[in-house]
């Protein structure tokens, strides 16, 4: 399976274009070093898999504009979660895609600030990309609740907390999905269900689509596991086996890191057959799905 810097080159880069221009605009008013550490944080780089996922889904549903910005706006949520995610108080990292975390480049109250100020910035980025896509004001406000709801104590906050809670102590294989579908997987998913919403997809088209985007979600977790305990720091970008330094309870642990191939791959499989039945099943989603469980980084 090809790299995104490879055979996503292209997506890859139109979403890098719209998240800088964003960076700019969204910024200027905002006094430093705050404006500095979000410009960081959005500049670091990265598979940019969420805004390609949902680039490749709002195709797939029949979109033809110009969606780069709304991408753009996933991102910035992303963004922001691996800069709390970051902090002290959670995982404590000091690297992230192989330079300083946000909190060792600008100190733990400028991260702090800024991560909470990305929040309302992808907000306002979503409704503007929306706005300027065409959609109707009732898509506009839909696209921002979905993706409001999916970093909020319903996905990544809830799911972040849950998680660190759950540190030295052991958790069934029902639990730790239950955890990870929500820290992890509620944003993919969201990202592939706005591509549907974006498009104006009917119900039964976004349900197939959200479907794909769960079950995607929940095999890059299980992805993320095996590579903690069987990549270097160096091919990560991060900190390698950082979950079992913290006593956490991982997919490989559950499963063995053959199991948790095993569980990953029939993830995608269940992913691919949910938008088959749909008519929806472009080869770019499929092969993005494929890359998730197949990535090294």
């Amino acid at each position: 399976m090809t790299d995104p810097a490879g055979e996503f080159a292209g997506q890859r880069a139109l979403v890098d274009a719209a998240l800088g221009a964003l960076a700019e605009r969204e910024t200027r008013a905002l006094a430093d070093p705050a404006g500095d550490a979000i410009r960081y944080s959005l500049a670091g780089g990265g598979k940019r898999l969420r805004g390609v996922l949902f680039l490749a889904s709002y195709r797939a549903a029949g979109g033809r504009g110009d969606a780069a910005e709304l991408a753009a706006a996933i991102e910035v949520v992303h963004a922001y979660s691996l800069v709390h995610d970051d902090l002290p108080c959670m995982d404590d990292d000091d690297m992230r895609r192989g330079r300083p975390t946000v909190h060792r480049a600008y100190g733990v109250a400028v991260a702090t600030a800024a991560g909470v100020a990305m929040v309302p910035l992808a907000a306002r980025a979503a409704a503007r990309a929306g706005r300027a896509m065409g959609l109707s004001p009732a898509v506009c406000a839909r696209i921002v609740e979905e993706l409001m709801r999916a970093s909020g104590a319903g996905g990544m906050v809830g799911g972040q907390l849950l998680d660190l809670e759950g540190e030295g102590r052991s958790h069934t294989l029902a639990e730790l999905e239950r955890i990870h579908r929500a820290k992890t997987g509620a944003l993919i998913a969201a990202a592939v269900t706005l591509g549907g919403l974006a498009a104006g997809a009917g119900p039964e088209r976004t349900a197939a689509l959200e479907r794909f985007g769960t079950c995607v979600g929940l095999a890059f977790q299980i992805a993320d596991d095996v590579l903690d305990v069987t990549a270097t720091t160096d091919q990560l970008g991060k900190t390698a086996g950082k979950d079992v330094a913290y006593g956490k309870t991982t997919y490989p642990a559950l499963l063995g890191v053959d199991g948790a191939v095993a569980k990953a791959d029939a993830l995608v499989a269940d992913a691919c057959a949910a938008l088959a039945g749909a008519g929806m099943l472009s080869p770019e989603l499929e092969r993005l799905a494929r890359f998730i469980i197949a990535r090294r980084s």
